[in-house]
């Protein structure tokens, strides 16, 4: 939240902050009102030299100073500008702030309009403008008693002839301009006039301009404030409950810790949400996988052991050789049994992660197939079921060529077992649109018509009659599955043949998804 507030706040604060600078307004209003000073100075000064200068020899009684006096009176009246004239000898002539009366000279000057808001909200004002710099540093204005011409460096280029202006700082009662002309009578200069006013109407502009981008900015704040805390209250509280669920799952304080269900939000929040109780719900169904997998193995390593543990106790206390004999050969096929079990037990815990692990491609069906017969077929024996193949390839599916080689070894392996002694066990494989489809069939027994599911349970055996117990671990065709499912496929077991009591054999079939140009 307050990361929100900061990034939505600090742009619109820089942006007000460079606005209230103004400085080029700012610049703007000082220069015109530098020319208003001049062109009415210039007004003034030509008037005093038409009208007040005696003559245009001596230089400190070329001015007459009581008509000099009148004249500015009149000229300055109305106006907001203060007159100041000095002859060529840089003495005070005439101020227009000392009005004449019978009790002597007076000193007029204006003061501010009374309003406690208005110098509440300029004190507001002048604390939020404080923090920002100045374009540079004014000199202090300073005015002494006895004034001379050589206190304003302006009046003194204005005695040469130059016309000047200069701005002071006048701490309390603001910035000061001053410009400073000559009066001249015949080109001669006979003294200086100049002319001074507060920029206190400029800067009034400035500061209701100011006032206005002030209250537009208090405005937009709130109005950012509301929306950021808005915006933080949709996503940080929603993050936080979701955080806090999770955390409560890692920590096992519930076995079905439920995750908020934001998904009604239809935003990155409601996504979230939803694929967290995705996870968890496939997190709690792996759980409980691994559980039931615990359980089954517990319950098949018990059996051999509890058969293990029997055999050698009996053949401890009998005193039969031949009996002792046949007891150490059941444990030794029990421990053989444990050593299997054990050993596809681990192939099935790790195969899952194996696939997560390996990176997948395209893999030739038909010629898995092709390798995997021929393999085979060079280990039968002779009185061995024949192996057919029938496969139109390529045949490409995406996957990992080794557990996919798994799947239809154990299936093949599976067949050959049930198959009679010169049957036939026959492998066809193609294209069913955008699938790839293989299927073993045997010449066996069948399944029961009521297992063609439970064949593929973990654990779940169903072997020909005269086969060793325990020569199987009953985890190939539940692998199988695994691998299948894993590669988005599907694979079931049917029988074949109409009758459903008496079938000719079982057909165990995969459909894979097919990659590239098979995909059609």
């Amino acid at each position: 939240m307050r990361r929100i507030l900061v990034i939505n706040i600090l742009p619109l604060a820089l942006f007000v902050a460079s606005l209230l600078y103004l400085d080029n307004f700012r610049q703007g209003l000082i220069q015109a009102e530098t020319s208003a000073l001049f062109r009415e100075a210039t007004i003034i000064a030509g008037a005093l030299g038409e009208s007040v200068v005696e003559g245009v020899e001596g230089a400190a009684g070329g001015i007459d100073r009581e008509e000099a006096v009148t004249l500015m009176r009149r000229l300055t009246l109305g106006t907001t500008s203060r007159a100041r004239l000095f002859d060529v000898d840089g003495n005070l002539i005439a101020d227009s702030r000392e009005l004449r009366s019978a009790g002597g000279d007076v000193q007029a000057e204006e003061l501010p309009p009374p309003g406690y808001l208005s110098r509440v909200w300029d004190t507001v004002v002048r604390l939020a403008m404080a923090p920002l710099p100045r374009l540079r540093e004014l000199p202090r204005y300073q005015e002494r008693a006895q004034q001379r011409a050589r206190d304003y460096t302006e009046v003194l280029q204005a005695l040469e002839g130059r016309e000047a202006s200069a701005l002071r700082d006048a701490g309390r009662d603001g910035d000061i301009l001053s410009v400073a002309v000559p009066v001249q009578r015949f080109k001669r200069v006979q003294g200086a006039l100049m002319l001074s006013s507060s920029l206190a109407g400029a800067y009034d502009q400035l500061r209701e301009v100011r006032s206005s981008i002030l209250i537009l900015f208090s405005f937009s704040l709130s109005l950012t404030i509301t929306l950021s805390v808005y915006l933080a209250m949709t996503i940080a509280q929603p993050m936080r409950k979701l955080a806090e669920a999770a955390d409560r799952v890692r920590q096992g304080a519930g076995r079905w810790e439920a995750i908020p269900d934001l998904t009604g939000h239809g935003d990155e929040v409601g996504e979230l949400s939803g694929a967290l109780i995705d996870m968890t719900k496939a997190l709690h169904a792996r759980m409980d996988a691994t559980e039931r997998f615990a359980a089954d193995v517990a319950h098949e390593i018990k059996n051999p052991l509890s058969s293990m543990r029997s055999a050698i106790e009996v053949a401890d206390r009998v005193q039969d050789p031949e009996q002792r004999q046949r007891m150490m050969k059941l444990a030794l096929e029990d421990a053989r049994r444990l050593d299997r079990l054990v050993t596809d037990i681990s192939n099935a815990s790790r195969l899952d992660a194996e696939m997560r692990r390996s990176e997948t491609g395209a893999v030739d069906v038909a010629d898995l197939l092709a390798t995997l017969v021929e393999v085979q077929g060079q280990a039968q024996a002779g009185d061995a079921p024949r192996i057919v193949l029938e496969a139109a390839g390529p045949l490409l599916v995406p996957g990992l060529e080794t557990p996919l080689g798994q799947v239809f070894r154990n299936l093949l392996e599976n067949a050959l077992s049930f198959s009679p002694p010169g049957g036939t066990v026959a492998i066809r494989a193609g294209r069913d649109g955008a699938m790839v489809e293989v299927a073993v069939e045997d010449e066996g027994p069948g399944l029961p018509p009521d297992k063609l599911e439970a064949v593929f349970e973990r654990f779940y055996s169903e072997r020909p009659e005269g086969e060793a117990f325990g020569t199987h671990s009953g985890l190939g065709l539940s692998i199988a599955r695994q691998i299948v499912e894993a590669h988005k496929g599907r694979i079931w077991a049917e029988n074949i043949g109409p009758d459903r009591d008496r079938p000719r054999g079982a057909r165990f079939v995969v459909r894979l998804p097919a990659a590239g140009k098979d995909a059609r």
